[in-house]
């Protein structure tokens, strides 16, 4: 049994009517929103002075003294 494929974007004017340019305008919006909350974030973190190196080394004091020295 064959089936047939409708061709959707074999045309130029279909290619127009299957574009959104409201939700691109809203995509662009979300976007600028997500930056200015990644920004937020990330002068907290520079603030903080807060690093993945310095992260580790608090859970590794954490669980020595929690283990007692015990451990890898």
């Amino acid at each position: 049994m064959r089936l047939k494929l409708k061709k959707y974007w074999t045309t130029r004017e279909t290619t127009l009517q299957m574009f959104n340019a409201a939700f691109l305008r809203d995509t662009n919006e979300f976007r600028i929103v997500l930056n200015n909350r990644l920004q937020d974030f990330q002068d907290l973190l520079k603030k903080e002075e807060t690093t993945i190196e310095n992260n580790w080394k608090v859970v590794k004091e954490a669980s020595t003294s929690v283990l007692g020295g015990a451990g890898p």
